[in-house]
């Protein structure tokens, strides 16, 4: 690992999402007691709906911020996120105002009634964040992004345990949710002295305009912002459908065991997807072929992977029980199957960064399109023929793992034609001599 660069950089990203997680373990105990599972539901909506709308603030374009070889259209790309960020906030705050009742009887969530409007200041948030997350991981500043981390961790779930002892209700849970990612972004513009980072000596090149970069990255906003949309509404859909079908309690079920499998994600899946995605940029630059990367990142995640979903999948409502208090078990039960899905979620990480650096975004949009659908089928399935809520996560992880799988198998053989392909296309050296 010393002489690794690559694996060095997973590894620091990786401590600092590991020391966050392990903050978040600590508290987790205290917090499932002082919040019971209808509060964990109510905010689990709220969560589910800003997972739907962040990925549309800036239509995407943060991601773009990785792929240029040059600084100064990777800090034009920054500068035209953050307005539209700006906008796209505001103009859901608008639409919040003037349709705050309608909104929350059509989409069936009236226990947001009077949060609502903390969704543009989400948005705004979250978008700000979009944009220095990157610019950090273009710059490679691991080490300052591990130690952000840990130390927003340990402010935002020491601050809900501290509420939770004198005000055990959803609305501290909610306020921390929508100020998170402002903490986590000013703190990461501060520490790595952002304007300094991103400044360096003029050159005689010449710049290219907002709208010109706008127009060079158009799949972001055309393929990857529905695609990120429809993937997340497609993981916020269970939330929002259980606790439709089957009330707030299961949808804090949900949320917990949603949150808990996710910290392998977090810890390892996250952390290689950052440092893989600047790594495949750098090779495709180069013309190399990056089949080997992703196959090679794709199979130590699986065997990584395998032993905390293995534990879950085993022990899923015992630990559950043991650690978080007796009324979780069924989050033990629900979690169980989901590992099944979050498993494949948690290897298909390099599957997901490759596709944009290859130009495979709408195939991406494709997958997460069919994917909405037949989680909404087996959820509905679950509902309707069964009613019963474990069924219903059941066909609910069982498609998802299913289609993972899918997209994992299909984005390695892209990969593979797409070399084979620059390969053809290279000029054949001439057998003619001086």
């Amino acid at each position: 690992m010393s002489k690794n660069r690559f694996l060095r950089n997973i590894a620091i990203a990786a401590t600092g999402t590991a020391g966050a997680q392990a903050i978040t373990m600590a508290f987790s105990p205290i917090i499932t007691r002082l919040y019971g599972p209808e509060i964990f539901g109510i905010v689990g909506s709220f969560l589910a709906v800003i997972a739907v709308l962040t990925p549309m603030v800036a239509l995407t374009y943060p991601i773009a911020i990785i792929l240029p070889e040059d600084d100064d259209d990777a800090r034009g790309l920054a500068k035209l996120s953050m307005l539209i960020t700006i906008i796209s906030s505001a103009l859901a705050g608008l639409i919040i105002n003037h349709f705050n009742e309608r909104i929350l009887s059509l989409f069936g969530i009236n226990e947001l009634n009077g949060y609502l409007m903390l969704l543009p200041l989400a948005m705004l948030f979250a978008g700000f964040h979009q944009i220095v997350e990157q610019w950090v991981i273009r710059k490679k500043s691991y080490r300052m992004g591990a130690k952000v981390a840990i130390v927003q961790s340990l402010i935002i779930n020491s601050s809900k345990a501290g509420f939770g002892l004198i005000y055990s209700t959803a609305t501290p849970l909610i306020i921390l949710s929508t100020f998170s990612s402002l903490l986590y972004g000013a703190m990461l513009a501060f520490g790595i002295n952002l304007e300094n980072k991103i400044s360096k000596a003029p050159t005689n090149r010449k710049k290219i305009g907002l709208l010109a970069l706008a127009k060079k990255f158009k799949d972001f906003p055309i393929f990857r912002a529905p695609e990120v949309t429809l993937n997340a509404a497609s993981q916020g859909l269970a939330v929002l459908m259980l606790a439709a079908f089957f009330g707030p309690a299961s949808a804090g079920f949900y949320t917990l065991g949603r949150t808990v499998l996710a910290m392998p994600a977090a810890l390892l899946g996250k952390s290689i997807g950052d440092v893989f995605y600047p790594r495949l940029a750098e090779a495709t630059h180069k013309n190399e072929d990056i089949t080997k990367l992703v196959m090679q990142a794709t199979k130590g995640l699986a065997l990584v992977g395998i032993v905390p979903f293995g534990l879950v999948i085993a022990f899923g409502p015992w630990l559950f029980s043991l650690v978080f208090g007796s009324e979780w078990q069924t989050s033990g039960d629900y979690a169980r199957w989901l590992s099944v899905w979050l498993f494949f979620g948690f290897i298909n990480t390099p599957s997901i960064k490759a596709l944009p650096v290859i130009n495979a975004q709408f195939f991406l949009l494709f997958s997460s399109t069919l994917m909405l659908v037949a989680r909404a089928a087996a959820l509905a399935l679950g509902y309707y023929y069964f009613n019963s809520d474990i069924i219903a996560v059941i066909a609910f992880s069982i498609s998802g793992a299913l289609l993972n799988l899918l997209l994992i198998l299909i984005t390695i053989k892209l990969c593979k034609n797409r070399y084979q392909s620059n390969v053809s296309a290279r000029p054949k050296p001439s057998n003619l001599t001086d």
